[in-house]
């Protein structure tokens, strides 16, 4: 399955070190985030990878390249300016195969990616499937945002809500399908949050994957120091010849 990778958040929160680097590059030990990211793809033979890039996009680019270093294939697309999530994807649309697994670049879960496509695809009622992880764990400070039946099936997605925090947080991994995609305007900023999710839910044709593993994200300068805790033990990067 083709993977595509949101990277062109502006990371306003870790300034000053994104006045420079873009988000997903910011370095946690030896390597730049997204480097840990697309390693975890190419060891579960995820290497058709699609990078959405913005802010600095070029540094990204020079990083990867074709992909060719790090065993995978990365082609990109470029917005001029924030386009949200779903607007990022319109705009890249002639890169998107008819499914393809959605990852952000400051977030990485290390599971099984490849069950969780199996799952999907097995799940004919599914136009979209999120990873969701069980908050209740309380070893991240994200506030739980998804609720779902005894099926899976998801029922409530609140992100932002000043309510009280859900079950479940939304972990950073999708599986979608590009004829979601095809109908939003081009050019116009769109969250997928603020409008695609929520009519996936009203039709029930939004799903869960449940996951015990926590994610890690670097949106704040002290997640970006929990991610650097772990990151050798976890997430050891393969060096290019």
């Amino acid at each position: 399955m083709q993977t595509v990778v949101l990277a062109g958040g502006l990371g306003t929160r870790l300034r000053p070190v994104t006045l420079t680097v873009p988000k997903p590059m910011v370095p946690v030990g030896e390597h730049p985030f997204l480097e840990y990211i697309v390693t975890h793809l190419a060891r579960q033979g995820f290497c058709d990878i699609v990078l959405l890039v913005g802010y600095l996009g070029h540094l990204v680019e020079e990083h990867f390249r074709d992909g060719k270093d790090f065993g995978v294939s990365i082609r990109y697309g470029y917005e001029d300016r924030p386009l949200g999530t779903a607007g990022a994807l319109r705009k890249a649309l002639d890169l998107l195969d008819p499914e393809f697994l959605l990852l952000y670049g400051d977030s990485l879960l290390p599971i099984d990616y490849r069950e969780l496509a199996r799952r999907f695809r097995d799940t004919a009622a599914a136009d979209a499937m999120a990873v969701i992880y069980d908050n209740r764990y309380g070893d991240t400070d994200v506030k739980g945002n998804i609720e779902v039946d005894t099926d899976g099936c998801v029922l409530r997605y609140e992100k932002g809500s000043t309510g009280p925090a859900l079950p479940y947080v939304e972990a950073g991994v999708l599986c979608l399908r590009r004829s979601l995609i095809e109908p939003l305007p081009l050019g116009i900023p769109v969250g997928l949050e603020s409008g695609l999710y929520q009519e996936l839910i009203s039709k029930r044709r939004m799903w869960s994957f449940a996951t015990t593993q926590r994610f890690y994200d670097i949106g704040t300068p002290g997640r970006l120091q929990e991610a650097l805790s772990i990151s050798r033990c976890l997430f050891p990067v393969r060096h290019s010849a």
